[in-house]
């Protein structure tokens, strides 16, 4: 329903947003002369930085995603934006096939940068005068099972596809215990909201490809400074370089990130090489110098918590049969929080994920 609707009905409910910010969308009108508080708002890509500040702030456990049916488009009154309707450098203009197609481009991306255009565009918006019909709710997605199950037992008689979708609300689809403090993730590092992401790279300053391409784009300040590096050779195998960054990833993502509840303060880079060449297989010796250079120095530095990737694995050629003992023989011995993420470029099984094969015997005479 629209805001308006419910205030007009009393209808009880609790808002998951900032209301001073919504607020503003009372004196925006449609090209119709309609306020927007006066239409249901639905986004063309669920997965934006307002989810993500939304899950931040309350828990994602608890929340569901609503699809609807696209031929909500072809209802009489609806219009479409190139951008979050409320922001003044938004268009809301009539739904066309050349239109449609331009804001499907646009809100189709896997990241955003800290620029407000990008995370603007993201959030671009089909605007649905006073509400929208229960049957044109074709699915609705969650993170956790329990919510899964809850609204399972309430709708299972209205046809509507219920499934569970963690990567919607920034999720790992899957995290398992190794030690109390180390844990293994499939999920997308960026958004494991760790203190400190590393990010492999090698001493030739080019990131062309897999998660340090990502960093390249989404955080340039930390190319410039990786550009830096390579150019006066500071940066060397068994070295890894520490960027403390004085803003937070949550900056980067989140909607209107400035009056964040719940956001984290800071978020820094470790370049951590693992070859030389970009063109080289990575170095499996080098790999574990880097790690006890961590070791070393990860309390001397301030590190509070860290977020590894598959260090050499992927792009580097290596197997994660060698490289996740590896990390875990390193990471274990840590006394801060560590999620060591998978390989996204091929699914690791079961057998080389558990407890017994990353760690072995050691960490079990360990702990006796």
């Amino acid at each position: 329903m629209s805001h308006e609707r419910i205030d007009a009905e009393k209808i009880d409910y609790t808002p998951i947003y900032d209301p001073s910010i919504v607020s503003s969308r009372k004196s925006i009108k449609s090209p119709d002369g309609i306020s927007l508080w006066s239409y249901a708002n639905l986004y063309f890509n669920p997965r934006n930085p307002m989810l993500y500040r939304v899950v931040i702030e309350n828990s994602a456990d608890k929340m569901a995603v609503i699809g609807v049916d696209k031929a909500i488009l072809k209802q009489q009154g609806v219009f479409v934006s190139n951008g979050n309707a409320a922001s003044s450098y938004s268009e809301i203009m009539s739904v066309s096939d050349s239109v449609l197609f331009k804001l499907l481009r646009e809100t189709d991306k896997v990241y955003w940068t800290e620029s407000p255009s990008s995370k603007r565009k993201i959030m671009a918006e089909c605007l649905v005068p006073n509400n929208i019909q229960s049957q044109l709710i074709k699915s609705i997605y969650f993170s956790s099972w329990e919510t899964f199950c809850q609204v399972a037992m309430k709708i299972s008689q209205h046809g509507i596809t219920l499934s569970r979708e963690p990567k919607m609300f920034f999720q790992p689809d899957r995290e398992e215990n190794i030690t109390p403090l180390l844990s293994i993730v499939d999920g997308d590092m960026f958004f494991s909201r760790m203190h400190t992401l590393t990010i492999s790279v090698n001493t030739k300053g080019v990131m062309g490809k897999g998660i340090a391409s990502r960093a390249k784009y989404q955080f340039p300040d930390v190319y410039v400074e990786y550009q830096d590096l390579c150019r006066s050779r500071k940066l060397k195998l068994g070295k890894p370089y520490l960027v403390k960054r004085e803003v937070s990833v949550d900056y980067a993502l989140a909607d209107h990130p400035e009056s964040m509840k719940n956001g984290i303060e800071e978020t820094w880079f470790l370049l951590f090489p693992t070859k030389e060449d970009w063109r080289m297989p990575a170095s499996i010796d080098g790999i574990e110098k880097g790690l006890q250079w961590i070791c070393d120095n990860y309390r001397k530095e301030g590190i509070e918590s860290l977020a590894v990737p598959a260090l050499g694995c992927g792009l580097g050629w290596l197997d994660w049969r060698d490289v996740g003992p590896l990390l875990c023989k390193y990471l274990s011995t840590l006394d801060i929080e560590v999620k060591i993420h998978l390989p996204v470029e091929k699914e690791i099984p079961d057998e080389f994920i558990s407890r017994e094969f990353l760690l072995g015997k050691s960490y079990q005479e360990r702990i006796a």
